[in-house]
């Protein structure tokens, strides 16, 4: 077999290689890939194979796209869809909670609501690792629709609630179905689209981040003032059921890395590996700092905006509207513009790490915002802190995929997501007790912005290239 090994080996191997790779016959005798001719282009184009040798494990960490083009992208729709949905479920208890009812009838003090809004957290943080190890065995297409029913089945349930113990138990239930849509998007878009392509992929799939609490905001204000909250309850959670009919009809269940059968695969990186490099716990302490903010916005910005910004409910979803909807639009522009960059030669690692720096620099003008008297001051940061942190969105999670291995993808974007659900679970808390002290928005406003401070920094001085995982060596480079 005329196949270059690791680190040696001629143009026509390499394009040998490649195209067994994309060429091997499944048990059921059907073949993967396109032309030859494409598959070439593909190799040419991709700043990640072009101008060195093409090792086995460089062949094998090449994206494996289901279909020939157009579908891809019809799946990115997909998955940002389920995203904005998953958001739905999660942003809708905020709202509840700003209805004075709800909050007297239950007993709430402010470290109460801090609570519940922490609660979805308390088992999704715990589950993202075993998640990601999840879909990297098992593939994307199951796990993840049986996850979507489950927790759209429990959001609905949350109408039941009388007590709330109940109420967390509920939320802890959607959190533990929501754990695996993370990992198993990324995967899927580590495994579909190469270096170039894929800060949109990834940008206009997290925009369904950022439109999900857009439009969650509002359509529950409009739910609760058309029905009740258990009505809002029943037709989110109930109404997300009908995205896993084209999820089921679209995806196939074959996204998993493809070798010739005479390849054997290649060897996993060992988690220790990926626990000694700086990357990994840059990445997690950015991720944290970036989400504690988002997170914060989510569950305490209608708040924030009815009680010390005095806004109508209807005012109120309007302006979280206008602040998430920014986001996504600056995501989804975000990552486009840093393709378009390394398509013309940029590094990869230097160009979303900068984008990403500059996210968290405009995302710090929220304490100018929080500091003001003046309410169209206050209103205009909140919009432009949140929509300017959409450039690290798309570039932040596109870059740990540069950095990472394929084989380590899964595990590493559970890490990741884990570390953004504990601060999924410290934002609400930690404000809650900040605010109940201080009767004040300024002390857990401030909080935000010493994390973001923190967030910069460990991108400056911890995510490099040179810091990244070996996917060959299985050390740190």
């Amino acid at each position: 077999m005329f196949i270059a090994s690791d680190g040696e080996g001629g143009r026509e191997a390499e394009l040998l290689f490649v195209f067994m790779r994309y060429w091997s016959v499944d048990a059921g005798g059907r073949h993967d890939g396109g032309t030859l001719a494409s598959l070439v282009r593909r190799m040419n184009a991709n700043p990640d194979f072009a101008g060195s040798p093409l090792t086995k494990a460089r062949a094998l960490a090449m994206p494996f796209t289901e279909d020939g083009g157009g579908g891809r992208w019809t799946i990115i729709g997909l998955l940002s869809l389920g995203m904005i949905i998953a958001y739905l479920s999660r942003s809708n208890l905020a709202v509840a909670l700003t209805l004075p009812d709800l909050v007297h009838s239950f007993h709430l003090s402010d470290t109460d609501r801090g609570t519940l809004n922490s609660s979805f957290f308390w088992a999704y943080a715990v589950l993202q690792i075993p998640a990601g190890w999840l879909v990297d065995r098992y593939g994307v297409k199951w796990p993840y629709a049986l996850g979507f029913l489950f927790w759209c089945l429990a959001s609905a349930g949350t109408a039941l609630v009388n007590s709330a113990a109940q109420l967390i138990a509920l939320r802890v239930l959607v959190g533990i179905g929501e754990s695996v849509v993370a990992p198993a998007s990324y995967r899927w878009i580590r495994l579909n689209f190469a270096e170039r392509e894929r800060g949109l992929a990834v940008g206009l799939y997290m925009t369904g981040t950022k439109i999900g609490p857009a439009i969650g905001t509002p359509l529950a204000v409009w739910l609760l003032l058309r029905y009740d909250w258990r009505t809002m309850f029943v037709l989110v959670g109930a109404g997300g059921l009908i995205w896993l009919i084209p999820w089921l009809l679209l995806v196939k269940d074959r996204n998993r890395e493809r070798r010739p059968a005479a390849e054997p695969a290649a060897k996993p990186l060992p988690f220790g590996s990926l626990l000694a490099s700086p990357v990994t716990w840059g990445t997690v302490i950015a991720t944290f700092s970036y989400m504690y903010f988002v997170y914060f916005c989510m569950t305490w910005m209608p708040a924030y905006f009815t009680e010390r910004r005095h806004l109508s409910l209807a005012q109120m979803g309007a302006f979280t509207f206008f602040s998430f909807a920014g986001m996504a639009v600056v995501a989804a522009l975000a990552g486009w513009a840093a393709d378009l960059s390394i398509g013309r030669g940029g590094d990869p690692v230097a160009v979303r790490k900068w984008f990403t720096i500059a996210g968290f620099a405009i995302a710090c003008t929220e304490l100018i915002g929080a500091q003001s008297s003046s309410l169209a001051v206050a209103l205009t940061f909140s919009i432009v802190s949140l929509s300017g942190l959409g450039l690290a969105t798309a570039n932040y999670w596109a870059l740990t995929q540069t950095l990472i291995p394929v084989s380590a993808i899964g595990r590493v974007s559970g890490i990741q997501n884990c570390a953004a659900s504990v601060a999924g679970i410290a934002a609400p808390i930690l404000t809650g007790w900040l605010k109940q002290q201080t009767h004040s928005y300024q002390a857990p406003m401030m909080a935000c912005f010493v994390f973001l401070v923190v967030g910069v920094l460990s991108y400056v001085f911890m995510v490099k290239a040179r810091y990244a995982p070996d996917a060959e060596s299985g050390v740190v480079r």
